[in-house]
């Protein structure tokens, strides 16, 4: 049974943060699925993943290009948002699959709209709201999703 790490975001900072502390324990290769309503958090906690590597402008929702690159000295992290997606199959005609690679991390806000086109998760992310905060919790999904939980749960819990 895979481990769930779950934790309480007080407000848009905390959200921030805990993106940036995911980053310190995602390894390249890492595929992120982003689960939540609309205005839940997941772009903002993309910010704190992307920003994290050292990227210093703007981090946008990419909800009409579908995709958001960040060409960073370190890491390349792709951030997708497939909200307005008509049909998964437009995924083929953007090459999607030359996105996921050994040498990128892929954030993919709405991955349900993607069906069979997206490459299988490492971790999936949920983002709720709970009264006026926000809950996350995130599921190893393959081996190196289960050791990133493992060591956010270590890092939280020390």
């Amino acid at each position: 049974m895979s481990k769930v790490f779950k934790y309480l975001l007080e407000d848009e900072q905390a959200t921030v943060s805990m993106g940036r502390l995911l980053a310190q324990n995602i390894t390249k290769g890492a595929i992120i699925y982003l689960y939540g309503d609309l205005g839940s958090g997941k772009t903002t906690f993309t910010r704190g993943v992307v920003q994290a590597f050292g990227h210093k402008g703007k981090v946008k929702s990419p909800t009409y290009t579908l995709v958001e690159p960040y060409e960073l000295a370190n890491q390349n992290i792709f951030h997708f948002d497939l909200y307005r997606l008509a049909d998964p199959e437009e995924l083929e005609f953007m090459g999607i699959r030359d996105y996921f690679s050994q040498q990128s991390i892929c954030m993919i806000e709405w991955p349900e709209k993607g069906a069979d086109f997206l490459a299988s998760a490492d971790l999936e992310l949920t983002l709720e709201y709970v009264a006026q905060k926000r809950k996350i919790s995130i599921m190893g999904k393959t081996p190196k999703g289960q050791e990133i939980v493992e060591r956010l749960l270590n890092t939280v819990n020390a």
